[in-house]
C-alpha cells in the first residue's frame, strides 16, 4: 500500500512549478476574468450579465425586476464568483456617468458622481436598456458559438453579437496580472462613421480613421486638451489625453465667481471640492472667499467664490494646476483578439469588429436560409397534398393508425417523413380556398427570400451592405451629439504643422522618378538661353510632368490608365537640383503600365468643383471634386477609358469655364463647359473634338479671358495668339487651325492658356531646362509657324512646359545672350548656389 502511495510521486523543480503554475492563473485571469473581447467590447462578467437578463425576459418593454434576481441567476448559471462583483459589475452598466450608453436600465439607486454606493441589491430593479438589446440581436440565430458553462449544465455564448462596436462606444478598465486595458468611451454615430470608412475604403490609415473618429466622447462631457494624445493612442493603440473641467467666470458686482458645469471622466466631485477646501485652508489656492456645491437634478453646478482683488484666470489655471479640474486619461486599448491579448491601433479594432459583424451576418443568414428552406419544404407537401386532396383523404381515412397513415403516403407521394407529418398534423381549415391561396402566396414569398439569402451569401459586398445599412439605423436610433469638446492644445504642434507652407516645383520623370524643390532654384533668362541642368535623369529618361504646388496642398496624381492616387506635397522628398528624384512607385502604388499623366495640386475637396479630364480619343467628363476625397492607397478609379484610348489631362474648374483643347497635327477647339453635363467619377465621358485617322489630342486647359494661347512644339518653337482669335464652338466639332505643323518646327507637344506676368518653364527629354519670361515671346496669329524658344541640340525634343508664378527672386536683369553662360555640361560655382 505505501509502495503505491509513493508511486505517485513525482519529482519536480519548485521553481519551474510555481512559474508554470502562475503563468496557468495569469492567462486565465486574463482570458476569463479582466479583458474584454475586441469583437463585443465585454468582459465576461459583462457578457454574462446581459445574457441572464436577456434568459430572464428582462427586456425593455418588461417591468423591471428585483437586482439580487439578476445576481442570483449569474452567479448560479455563469459567473461563480462572489455576489458583490457581479452586482457592482451590473450598477456601472446602469451609471450614465460611468457609462456613455448605458446597457443597464436601473430603477432605484445606483449611486452617483459624489462617489455614494448603490442601495443594496435587494432593493434596486433593472432592466436591459434598450441599446443593451443590439447587443444581444439575433443572438437566437445560431450568429455566435455557445460553449458550456462552470458546471456543464448550461450553455453561454462566448461573445455576443454586439450590432455596435462596444469596445469604443462604451469603453472598458481591466486590470489582468502583468497587463491592463484603458478604453475610454466614444461617440456612437462617429465610431460607426468609422466602420463605414473602413467598409469603403478596406486600405483606409488610422490617420485617415481621425478624420471620422474624433476622439473619446466622455459621459461626464468637459474638454480633451490637445490632439497629440488622441492620435497618438489612434495610431499606436497608446497614448494620455488631458480632460479638463467646463468652467465659466461669471462677474457678479465688484466680485466674480468660477462656475464649474462638468468634470472629467471619473473625477468624484465630492472629493474634488474636499480637495478645493483643503487647498484653501493651507494657503496653497489664494482668493477663494466660499466654496458651495449646487448640483441637482438638472445638473453639475459647484460655485467658487472670490475675492474682489484677485484675478479669476489665475485662479482657475490654479484649480486646473492643482486639483482633478484637469487630469490624464491613459489609452491602453489591450483586448482579447482570438483569446490573445493584443494591444491595436484604432483601424485594428475597427476591422476586427467589422470581420466579426460579416461572421455574424453570414451565419444569421444561414440560419434564416435553413429555416425558409424547411418550411419551404413543407409547403411543397402541403401543395402536393392540395394538389391531390381527395386521394390524400381516402389513403388516411383507410389507415389504422398514423404511422400506416405517414407510410402510406410517403410511399404513395414520394414524400419526405417531416412533409407527411405535416400533412397528417395540418388542421382541415388548410383545406379552404383562401387558405390555399395563402400557403401558395407563402411558398413563393419563400422562394424569394431564399434567393435573396443565397445571393448574399454568395457576395461579401451584399453582406458588407448590409452591415452598412443596418449600422446607420442604429445611427438613427441611438446617435446622439458630441457631449466632450476637443481643443487643441497652446503647447501641441503636429508633425505637419512643423512643415513650413511654401511654394515647391514637383518634378516627375517618364520612368518614374519624382522629387521637389523650392520655386526660387531657377533663376529667369531670356528666350533662347541654354538654361541649367534642372534633373540628372538616365538615359532615354526626360521629364514628363513640371508643375508648382505648395507643401501642404494634396495632390491627386492621374494616370493614363484612368486611375488616380493621393499624396500630400510635403510627402515627397525634397533632393537637390541635379537630383534623379525618388521613384514614385515608392510613394503611391500604381500598377506596372502605368504612367502619370496629370497632377492636380487641391487645397481640399470643395464639392462645387469639378475635374474636367480629356483622353487621347478626344473624350471629354466632368465629376464632382469630392468623389474623390476617399482615395485607397492602390488608387481608384477616375474614369473608364474605351479601348485603346489614354487620360492625357486633368484640369480643376468650377464647373463654369470654357475649354481649349489642341491636337498634334496643329488643330484646336474652344467649347463651353456647360456642354458637358455632370457625371459619376467612373463614367466613360462624351466626344469633345472629332479628330482625323492619325491625329490626337495633346492637351487641353482652362479658357481665361484676354490670355493668350501659348503653343510649343517639339522642336522647342512657339508662340502666343490671343484667345479672341478662338471663337467658341459646339463641343465634338473638328475645331479650327491653331498652328501651321512643318518639318521644321515638328509636331505640338503643349497648349497653354498664359498671362505677361508669368514665366515658363521647358524642359526638353536630355533634361535640360529654361526659365523665362511669359512677355519674351512673340505673339502671332493662329497660322503661323512660331518662333524658337528653346535651341533643342540634335535629336533632342521639348517633353515638357509649365507656366511658373512670377517669384520675388527671379532674376529679370539678364541681357540677351548671357543665358549661355549656363551650360549644362559646364556647371559653375554660382549656378550651384542658386
Amino acid at each position: 500500500m505505501a509502495e503505491e502511495q509513493y508511486s505517485q510521486i513525482k519529482d519536480r523543480d519548485i521553481g519551474t512549478e510555481m512559474r508554470d503554475s502562475f503563468m496557468d492563473y495569469a492567462m486565465s485571469i486574463i482570458v476569463s476574468r479582466a479583458l474584454p473581447d475586441v469583437r463585443d467590447g465585454l468582459k465576461p462578467v459583462h457578457r454574462r450579465i446581459l445574457f441572464a437578463m436577456s434568459e430572464l425576459g428582462m427586456s425593455p418593454d418588461k417591468p423591471h425586476k428585483k437586482s439580487a434576481r439578476i445576481v442570483g441567476e449569474v452567479i448560479g448559471k455563469y459567473h461563480p464568483h462572489g455576489d458583490s462583483a457581479v452586482y457592482e459589475s451590473m450598477v456601472r452598466m446602469a451609471q450614465d456617468f460611468s457609462m456613455r450608453y448605458m446597457l443597464v436600465d436601473g430603477h432605484g439607486n445606483f449611486g452617483s458622481v459624489d462617489g455614494d454606493m448603490a442601495a443594496a441589491m435587494r432593493y434596486t430593479e433593472a432592466r436591459l436598456s434598450k441599446v443593451a438589446m443590439e447587443l444581444l440581436r439575433d443572438l437566437n440565430k445560431e450568429t455566435v458559438d455557445f460553449i458550456p458553462n462552470y458546471d456543464g449544465e448550461e450553455k453561454e455564448p462566448a461573445v455576443l453579437p454586439a450590432r455596435f462596436p462596444n469596445l469604443l462606444v462604451n469603453g472598458v478598465t481591466g486590470i489582468a496580472v502583468g497587463m491592463a486595458t484603458n478604453i475610454p468611451p466614444h461617440n456612437l454615430g462617429e465610431v460607426i462613421d468609422g466602420v463605414q470608412a473602413l467598409i469603403a475604403n478596406p486600405d483606409i490609415t488610422p490617420l485617415e480613421l481621425i478624420d471620422f473618429v474624433k476622439g473619446p466622447d466622455f459621459p461626464t462631457a468637459g474638454i480633451v486638451m490637445g490632439l497629440s494624445g488622441i492620435r497618438q493612442a489612434y495610431l499606436t493603440g497608446r497614448g494620455t489625453v488631458t480632460m479638463r473641467a467646463r468652467a465659466t467666470i461669471e462677474e457678479n458686482g465688484n466680485k466674480a465667481r468660477i462656475i464649474v458645469y462638468e468634470l472629467p471622466y471619473q473625477v468624484n466631485k465630492a472629493r474634488l471640492v474636499e480637495k478645493i477646501a483643503e487647498l484653501v485652508r493651507e494657503k496653497k489656492i489664494d482668493g477663494i472667499t466660499d466654496l458651495r456645491d449646487e448640483s441637482d437634478r438638472t445638473g453639475m453646478r459647484v460655485v467658487i467664490e472670490l475675492r474682489r482683488d484677485v484675478n479669476p484666470s489665475v485662479v482657475l489655471n490654479n484649480l486646473y494646476k492643482q486639483t482633478q479640474m484637469q487630469s490624464n486619461f491613459g489609452i491602453n486599448m489591450l483586448a482579447l483578439v482570438n483569446g490573445e491579448p493584443k494591444t491595436l491601433n484604432l483601424r485594428e479594432v475597427l476591422y476586427h469588429y467589422l470581420q466579426h459583424q460579416i461572421e455574424v451576418i453570414r451565419r444569421r443568414t444561414e440560419y434564416d436560409l435553413k429555416k425558409a428552406e424547411a418550411r419551404a419544404h413543407i409547403l411543397e407537401g402541403y401543395r402536393i397534398a392540395l394538389d391531390h386532396l381527395d386521394e390524400v383523404i381516402a389513403l388516411i381515412r383507410g389507415s389504422q393508425t398514423a404511422e400506416i397513415a405517414r407510410e402510406g403516403l410517403i410511399n404513395r407521394f414520394d414524400l419526405s417523413h417531416e412533409q407527411a407529418q405535416a400533412i397528417l398534423d395540418m388542421r382541415l381549415q388548410r383545406l379552404t380556398g383562401l387558405e390555399r391561396d395563402k400557403i401558395e402566396a407563402e411558398y413563393t414569398e419563400l422562394l424569394q427570400k431564399i434567393a435573396e439569402f443565397k445571393a448574399i451569401l454568395a457576395d461579401e459586398q451584399l453582406v458588407l451592405a448590409i452591415i452598412s445599412t443596418e449600422l446607420n439605423e442604429l445611427r438613427d436610433r441611438f446617435g446622439d451629439e458630441r457631449r466632450t469638446e476637443i481643443t487643441a492644445s497652446d503647447e501641441e504642434i503636429l508633425d505637419e504643422d512643423l512643415i513650413p507652407r511654401e511654394d515647391v516645383i514637383i518634378s516627375i520623370t517618364h520612368s518614374g522618378y519624382i522629387k521637389r524643390l523650392p520655386v526660387t532654384t531657377y533663376r529667369s533668362q531670356k528666350r533662347g538661353g541654354k538654361g541649367v541642368v534642372g534633373m540628372d535623369t538616365k538615359d532615354n529618361d526626360f521629364v514628363e510632368h513640371l508643375f508648382v504646388s505648395n507643401t501642404h496642398h494634396y495632390l491627386l496624381f492621374f494616370t493614363n490608365k484612368g486611375k488616380v492616387y493621393k499624396l500630400k506635397a510635403y510627402e515627397i522628398p525634397d533632393l537637390s537640383r541635379t537630383a534623379r528624384g525618388t521613384p514614385i512607385i515608392n510613394l503611391i502604388q500604381i500598377e506596372q503600365g502605368e504612367t502619370i499623366n496629370a497632377v492636380i495640386p487641391v487645397q481640399d475637396f470643395d464639392p462645387n468643383h469639378y475635374l474636367f479630364f480629356a483622353t487621347r480619343q478626344g473624350v471629354v467628363k466632368k465629376t464632382p471634386l469630392d468623389d474623390y476625397i476617399n482615395i485607397r492607397k492602390v488608387g481608384l478609379i477616375a474614369i473608364s477609358l474605351r479601348e485603346d484610348d489614354d487620360l492625357i489631362g486633368v484640369k480643376l474648374t468650377d464647373g463654369q469655364q470654357e475649354i481649349v483643347m489642341g491636337t498634334a497635327e496643329g488643330m484646336s477647339i474652344r467649347f463651353s463647359e456647360n456642354d458637358v453635363r455632370s457625371m459619376g467619377r467612373s463614367a466613360t465621358g462624351v466626344k469633345g473634338i472629332q479628330l482625323d485617322e492619325s491625329d490626337a489630342v495633346i492637351d487641353m486647359d482652362i479658357v481665361m479671358n484676354d490670355n493668350d494661347v501659348l503653343i510649343v512644339t517639339s522642336k522647342g518653337y512657339g508662340k502666343r495668339t490671343p484667345m479672341s482669335e478662338y471663337r467658341i464652338q459646339n463641343r465634338g466639332g473638328k475645331g479650327i487651325k491653331t498652328l501651321n505643323v512643318t518639318d521644321k518646327n515638328g509636331p505640338i507637344v503643349s497648349l497653354k492658356v498664359v498671362v505677361n506676368d508669368e514665366d515658363l518653364m521647358i524642359m526638353t527629354a536630355s533634361g535640360t531646362l529654361i526659365r523665362t519670361s511669359m512677355e519674351g515671346i512673340s505673339t502671332m496669329g493662329r497660322n503661323t509657324q512660331g518662333v524658337k524658344l528653346i535651341n533643342t541640340r540634335d535629336e533632342d525634343t521639348v517633353a515638357t512646359v509649365t507656366r511658373i508664378a512670377r517669384s520675388e527672386e527671379v532674376n529679370d536683369d539678364l541681357e540677351e545672350g548671357e543665358a549661355t553662360e549656363f551650360d549644362a555640361s559646364q556647371p559653375s560655382d554660382s549656378q550651384e548656389n542658386e
